[in-house]
This record gives structure tokens, C-alpha cells and sequence, in this order.
């Protein structure tokens, strides 16, 4: 199991469209590996040095979970999630979405 999980996920827009869940620092850093070069700037850098430094060392998750972020925020690509997504409730409003 992994033991780098963030408090909370991150979520954001992938090139598709399609929402997608940053849960923990080895999907952070999936997702900042895969970012274009040319769209790479000063807070990519800085949330990609908060990401390994957190992979590597006991470099607090919190930390690298707000570098993430605000390098998804200021890409444009951060999903708030406080409401309820429809794939998150599964058939009928009733939650959970997974059949016994």
C-alpha cells in the first residue's frame, strides 16, 4: 500500500477533458512528468522539486500536496470538487456506485 497518500486528493482536468484524481505523490508526479516541456514555468519546477523532495525524504505530503495544487491552479487545470460529481454517486443518487 502506499504510505505517500495526501490528505485529500487533488483533482484536475487532464488534456482530454476528463477529470482526474491526484491522489497521492507518485500520481503527482506521473502528471507533472507528463506535462508538456513547453508549457513547463517557475511553479511546475517548484511543485515538481516539492514532489520528489516528498518522495525521496520526509518532506512533509502537505507541502508537496499545495505545490501540486497551486501549480494546477495556475495552469488553469484545478477541478473543485466540493460538490458532488454524478460519477461519484452512482445510479440513483443513493451513493457509493459499486454493486454488491
Amino acid at each position: 500500500m502506499n504510505d505517500r497518500m495526501f490528505d485529500s486528493p487533488v483533482f484536475v482536468k487532464s488534456g482530454n477533458s476528463l477529470i482526474q484524481e491526484v491522489a497521492c505523490v507518485e500520481d503527482a508526479l506521473e502528471f507533472l512528468y507528463e506535462w508538456p516541456k513547453n508549457r513547463r514555468g517557475t511553479i511546475y519546477q517548484t511543485a515538481l522539486r516539492a514532489c520528489q523532495r516528498a518522495f525521496d525524504s520526509n518532506y512533509p505530503l502537505s507541502a508537496a500536496r499545495d505545490a501540486f495544487c497551486g501549480f494546477a491552479k495556475s495552469v488553469k487545470i484545478h477541478e473543485d470538487v466540493s460538490i458532488t460529481l454524478p460519477w461519484m454517486t452512482g445510479k440513483g443518487g443513493r451513493g457509493g456506485g459499486a454493486v454488491a
